[in-house]
């Protein structure tokens, strides 16, 4: 009977979850999560709510309550990191439930003691991410544009390089831009902890930008930093080789993350799923100069996805000799290997195509959504209304059809809803 009330208690919560982008498969896991991380009336309330940033007082219509209990609602939920409560460009309040990941998974694991069993939801997480596929698929490897993106090394750039890396290609440039800046415990090493795997990286280096970070330095869920800690910070993460992967966009970028290739979700998916590219990569490759290559193995040792592997050099003076060879379908880019390469053997150098990265939020989010058929539930996306439930069916039906009909049949419906879109949403 237990297992019966869980299921319908979250069932719907679950179903609205998925609706996103990112999506995020229904089952009992998920029914488990979500549990732990809300209240039944929490959940059942939340289910109903917009996918785009609202106002309380659209809460409260909804809820079919007063705006003063709606706000208190939205609040206690922000203060958990399972809502987002930013300003409009007018210093209006709105809210916006963030997605799975990188959002309300990670946010209730940056903050250690915040109310929740984070032993248990460790535990769920490993099983719901690590164990079973089908979320990490889904997230990582569902589409041609992914939800995030490598930043390269910066130490390892040269001269040269330095002159043709855009500015939006520097993690360093996001710290220098930003509105403000937050930093919370790594999701990521936190979970292990508690499983007993974590490795020896830093782990109070989880970081968040602008109007995302605004919510959780707010409420406590990150800490606020200035320019200069975040840039000592990522000082800290490059010494430490990791990865620094953060939303795949050039603009307001929300979050940062430094992965280890051992815990973080990112760089074990990147593994797992090599070759569906489910992480958008940088635009150098790096070079091994076979004439100076020692063979050490360092480079392998810290590549976050094992795109770098050692070979025999071909000496025939010394058959134990090795060299360093690297994927290039499966690298990422970073530059990590080039930063920990003792004798400098290994430079970055331009792709031959260039990656192109989103402008924005509103423009990956848009981008996900038409690769994952689910552009529907953005465009109609109250779905307490039965006549958005109706409209959005219909255009899941469109998105559906044949490419050739799918053009002919909705050429002037997506122009229109894209161009509102983007003039309009604020995701």
């Amino acid at each position: 009977m237990a297992h019966h009330t869980l299921k319908n208690g979250y069932s719907q919560l679950a179903e609205r979850i998925n609706l996103m982008p990112q999506g995020a498969p229904p089952g009992e896991l998920l029914y488990k999560i979500l549990s732990v991380l809300f209240s039944e009336k929490e959940a059942d309330r939340v289910a109903l709510l917009p996918l785009r940033p609202f106002a309380a007082q659209a809460a409260a219509a909804i809820w079919k309550t007063d705006v003063a209990e709606a706000r208190a609602c939205l609040e206690n939920l922000a203060s958990r990191g399972m809502m987002l409560d930013m300003e409009d460009p007018d210093g209006a309040q709105i809210f916006c439930m963030p997605p799975p990941m990188a959002g309300f998974f990670e946010f209730s694991m940056m903050r250690v003691g915040n109310g929740y069993d984070q032993k248990l939801l460790a535990e769920l997480y490993y099983r719901y991410l690590n164990v079973e596929e089908d979320f990490i698929k889904n997230l990582f490897a569902g589409g041609e544009t992914q939800l995030g993106r490598v930043f390269v090394n910066e130490p390892s750039l040269s001269e040269e390089n330095c002159l043709h890396v855009l500015d939006y290609e520097r993690a360093s440039e996001v710290i220098r831009t930003a509105t403000a800046m937050g930093v919370g415990t790594c999701y990521c090493r936190h979970k292990m902890s508690h499983l007993g795997r974590a490795c020896g990286a830093p782990m109070d280096i989880c970081m968040t930008f602008n109007g995302v970070a605004q919510s959780l330095i707010k409420h406590g869920v990150a800490r606020g930093v200035d320019e200069r800690e975040g840039l000592e910070l990522l000082d800290k993460a490059i010494s430490h080789n990791l990865v620094q992967f953060g939303e795949n966009v050039r603009e307001s970028v929300s979050f940062i993350c430094n992965c280890c290739g051992c815990c973080c979700e990112a760089m074990l998916a990147a593994k797992r799923f090599a070759v569906l590219n489910p992480i958008s990569t940088t635009n150098f490759l790096p070079q091994v100069d076979a004439g100076t290559c020692t063979g050490c193995g360092k480079c392998a040792q810290v590549c976050p996805v094992e795109a770098m592997g050692m070979v025999s050099s071909g000496d025939p003076r010394d058959s134990r000799r090795r060299k360093a060879r690297v994927d290039a379908s499966i690298c990422l880019g970073c530059g990590v290997c080039a930063h920990a390469c003792p004798v400098k053997s290994i430079s970055l150098a331009p792709r031959g195509k260039r990656v192109i990265t989103p402008v924005n939020s509103a423009h990956r989010t848009v981008l996900m959504a038409i690769e994952r058929g689910k552009l529907q539930n953005l465009v109609f996306d109250n779905h307490a209304l039965e006549s958005h439930r109706a409209m959005a069916a219909v255009l899941g039906v469109i998105l559906r059809l044949p490419p050739a009909r799918q053009i002919m049949a909705s050429r002037q419906m997506k122009s229109r809803y894209l161009d509102y879109l983007f003039s309009h949403a604020r995701f």
